[in-house]
């Protein structure tokens, strides 16, 4: 399956600036990202088991760094209390990190209480259309909260706590309390959200495992963290994560503990969740798709593709007259949750 690895950056515009500006996700952030880009040496960061993190951790010359310093907690002082200035008081910026890995380039931002040593992490990236379609998506029709916030070219995300996928699937599987038949449950439901809302590329390494102990046993919430491919590609199968070589253990899982009945139970479970919030935030929603009919967050034969493989997938024709990837996702939504809500006039 090939996906593109220099996916090309959208710039964000109308009609989806004045979109965020409505839902106060569009502020003026006291930080930019090319200010972060002035550090003046880096080293690689390694993990407690000595291991490459692929992030360097950054200085940054003395002078310039104390009024970089303000500016982020301000910046954390928006994304989480809307501005709330008292508690900057007692936090601090311990680190500050830059991966080269990936579209975003990003930048993290580690943050202490030094009332108690607890730390926070924020994101700094360059802004993209197509990856804040998909945090708003996310937010909208995923049983997950999204913070973000957006200035011209810089975008700013919470962290998203949970084990990278890659490191679960390596070390949590063979562990004597863990449930498999419930990731798989959580597994093939998080494959269905993803499908319909066309979120791309969710290898092992671009969710998180959530684990809440329940009184019984575990529960498990898998949580996308990487948003770049949200309608980008023409593949349809980009939009499934049980075709990625990297999730094959949870596939393997799958095939021994669930029936396709069960299979088709959880699909449909997570239809009905997935229509019910379209109809609590069904104005929203539908704004959001009218942006993205008007934006440009592909290209021409990605759009073409990506028609003739949900035709073909669905045995249907629906998709014919779809021109851009907002008509797709508007099609796609409609079509895929036509038989859990009663009226999808958008």
């Amino acid at each position: 399956m090939e996906i593109s690895r220099k996916k090309p950056f959208f710039a964000i515009r109308e009609p989806l600036t004045s979109y965020l500006d409505q839902y106060s996700r569009h502020l003026e952030l006291p930080v930019k990202y090319d200010e972060l880009a002035q550090y003046r040496e880096s080293f690689p960061l390694f993990d407690k088991h000595d291991n490459n993190t692929l992030w360097d951790c950054l200085i940054y010359d003395e002078s310039f760094y104390d009024e970089l310093h303000e500016n982020l907690l301000m910046t954390y002082s928006l994304l989480k209390t809307d501005g709330d200035k008292e508690i900057t008081n007692h936090l601090r910026v311990e680190r500050i990190d830059f991966c080269h890995f990936g579209n975003s380039k990003p930048f993290r931002v580690k943050i202490v209480n030094l009332l108690n040593d607890n730390y926070d992490y924020m994101y700094v990236k360059k802004a993209d259309s197509s990856r804040v379609y998909g945090l708003e998506l996310e937010h909208l029709l995923s049983p997950n909260f999204i913070s973000y916030l957006v200035h011209e070219d810089t975008l700013v995300e919470e962290h998203i706590a949970g084990i990278p996928g890659d490191e679960f699937l390596k070390t949590e599987l063979e562990r004597p309390n863990f449930n498999r038949v419930r990731f798989v449950k959580e597994f093939i439901k998080f494959n269905e959200r993803c499908f319909i809302r066309l979120l791309g590329d969710m290898r092992s390494y671009n969710y998180v495992i959530d684990i809440t102990p329940d009184f019984e046993d575990e529960q498990y919430r898998i949580r996308a963290i990487d948003f770049d491919q949200q309608s980008y590609e023409g593949n349809k199968s980009v939009y499934l994560p049980q075709y990625f070589k990297e999730n094959n253990p949870i596939i393997e899982m799958g095939m021994d503990f669930v029936s396709v009945a069960t299979t088709r139970q959880y699909q449909f479970e997570e239809r009905t969740l997935i229509a019910r919030r379209l109809k609590l935030e069904y104005d929203r929603v539908d704004e959001l798709i009218e942006c993205m009919r008007e934006d440009t967050i592909s290209v021409p034969e990605k759009v073409e593709q990506l028609k003739q493989d949900l035709n073909q997938m669905s045995d249907t024709t629906v998709f014919n007259e779809c021109t851009n990837m907002g008509d797709i996702l508007k099609v796609q939504l409609r079509f895929m949750l036509s038989g859990h809500v009663a009226k999808l006039n958008f």
